[in-house]
């Protein structure tokens, strides 16, 4: 029989170099996206104007989970505790001003010594909700104002925001008055914080029940700590799970490495693909833990560090799919390249980029309730209709695949293709399931009282992604008989006699191809030689 040759396409990165041409353009215009600096722990306000909620105007200055303090965060002195991971809990007021009109100032020009306005800041746990303001009879109004007709039903007082103390704890909700003096325009809040003493949602209010203030305007900042730092407690486990990530990830890259290393003789073009796909999910993952790091020191997040992150991340979840999709087809495996196909390939991972990219950068640059559900849905949306696309076009190259290989009898390949079926098909349920159980925690979880589990919903597609690509180096791991795994020009024309191949240690090896028992043997049943086209000719053919 004549020597195999492996068709090892000049370019070893086949169909991922297009895509990376369309990612780059498409990361500078996602980049271009006007999105205010990232900083969620510290909550700034520049000339930001009230809103109109049924009686009363509203600014909600802030809303985050934070955990229980273990002491008090001020000092009998008045001031803040220094450091970061000391234990204290608080929300800190920094300068926060408020502006009225000019003209509405004017109007206090004789008021000697007299408040002539008023601004009630009010810090609250998501479950205290309902003790703000007061619910009419009907069961949906809200009256947040006290009139003359509720002082007797809730022990308010008239032209001031309803809040009706917990019991046992008279002075919870926390409340603060600031007040407009005589003509003044300008507002001060003392420089105080808010010792948090118990864990839960906490919300912060600025409220104005007098309509001549409608036009009031905030700025200055206030800070929302937690014991370990300023990480929000959303995010809080984001931490040490990306700090495991990367280890993880450092561990499959390194066997990784030294199997292509070992082999690198034998290394065809897929496994080029696969370096890179788990070196982008190495440099995802550190980058990410060393962006929690740096935002739970400063309470801060570097615009530049925190777009190159959401782009990494964006850029490893579309390399990783069309990865899956590719070795579906049986890219360097039944085929030497995706011919017709290569363009729709590219068409779709550049969508699917540009969809998750935008997603990403709008979620976590920003503050970290900045988004709406109608907001979020709308940027989910078209996520999830082309991870739907990669799921069926890839179920369906699979089908195709795994029927080319039957038809050649080439028993190792479909053997190694099975088991990859398999991964894939256990992975789909699982995501089914997992989606079905995100879409019950949000839809049953509107005020955000079960954020302290609120990141695993991401995490698992993370774990998800580790488990698919960790399943993909092991099939495909670098081995001194890879070469003869790889697609040959004569696969169509010789005979395999496979039934001997085996799958050692999780790789790929094949041996006695092409001979039996009695040497080297006639030609195989009539089957048509495969094009290099696209399926849909392959699969014409076949038939």
């Amino acid at each position: 029989a004549a020597p195999r040759r492996a068709a090892n396409p000049p370019n070893a990165m086949g169909p991922f170099t297009s895509a990376a041409s369309v990612a780059v353009l498409a990361a500078a215009a996602i980049i271009s996206l006007n999105v205010s600096p990232v900083a969620a722990a510290v909550h700034p306000y520049a000339d930001d104007y009230f809103y109109s909620v049924g009686d009363a105007f509203i600014f909600r200055g802030g809303r985050e989970g934070l955990f229980e303090s273990k002491s008090e965060a001020v000092n009998e002195f008045g001031a803040v505790a220094k450091g970061i991971a000391n234990g204290k809990s608080y929300i800190r007021f920094s300068k926060v001003q408020f502006f009225r009109p000019q003209e509405v100032a004017d109007e206090y020009n004789g008021a000697v010594g007299q408040d002539t306005g008023l601004v009630q800041a009010v810090v609250f746990e998501v479950n205290d909700r309902n003790r703000i303001g007061y619910l009419t009879g009907d069961g949906v109004t809200r009256r947040y104002c006290c009139t003359k007709e509720l002082v007797e039903k809730t022990r308010c007082f008239p032209g001031r925001l309803i809040v009706q103390p917990k019991p046992g704890n008279e002075d919870w909700p926390w409340q603060t008055d600031i007040y407009f003096s005589e003509n003044q325009t300008v507002a001060y809040a003392v420089d105080e914080a808010v010792t948090i003493e118990s864990t839960g949602m906490y919300y912060l209010w600025f409220v104005i029940c007098d309509p001549n203030l409608a036009g009031v305007s905030v700025s200055g900042q206030t800070t929302w700590k937690n014991p370990g730092g300023y990480l929000p407690g959303m995010m809080s486990f984001n931490l040490p799970f990306f700090g495991v990530m990367s280890l993880l990830y450092l561990v499959l890259g390194a066997v990784w490495m030294v199997a292509f290393i070992k082999n690198w003789r034998s290394v065809m073009q897929l496994q080029y693909c696969i370096t890179a796909v788990v070196a982008l999910g190495m440099i995802e993952m550190s980058i990410w833990y060393f962006d929690y790091v740096n935002f739970n020191s400063t309470g801060f997040r570097p615009y530049g560090t925190t777009i190159f992150a959401v782009l990494v991340s964006s850029a490893r979840k579309t390399v990783s799919r069309s990865l899956v999709l590719v070795v579906s087809m049986g890219y360097g495996v039944v085929r030497p390249t995706l011919g017709g196909l290569t363009k729709k390939v590219v068409s779709l991972s550049a969508a699917y980029f540009i969809a998750t990219a935008t997603l990403d950068v709008m979620t976590n640059v920003g503050a970290i309730d900045d988004l709406t559900s109608s907001a979020r849905i709308f940027l989910v949306l078209p996520v999830a209709v082309l991870d739907a696309v990669f799921i069926l076009w890839i179920f369906t190259a699979l089908s195709k695949t795994l029927a080319q290989l039957q038809a050649r009898r080439q028993s190792a390949k479909l053997d190694l293709y099975r088991r990859f079926t398999n991964t894939l098909a256990i992975s789909v349920v699982v995501s089914v399931a997992w989606i079905g159980y995100e879409m019950w925690f949000k839809v049953s979880d509107a005020f955000n009282e079960k954020w302290e589990t609120d990141w695993i919903t991401a995490a698992f597609w993370h774990l998800l992604s580790l488990g698919i690509n960790t399943v993909i180096c092991t099939l495909w791991r670098p081995t001194d008989a890879a070469t003869q795994f790889a697609y040959s020009e004569l696969d169509a024309l010789d005979d395999w006699d496979e039934e001997g191949a085996a799958l050692g240690g999780g790789g790929v090896a094949m041996s006695n191809v092409g001979q039996g028992k009695g040497g080297p043997r006639g030609p195989p049943p009539t089957t048509d030689v495969f094009a290099l086209d696209d399926e849909e000719s392959e699969v014409g053919k076949m038939e």
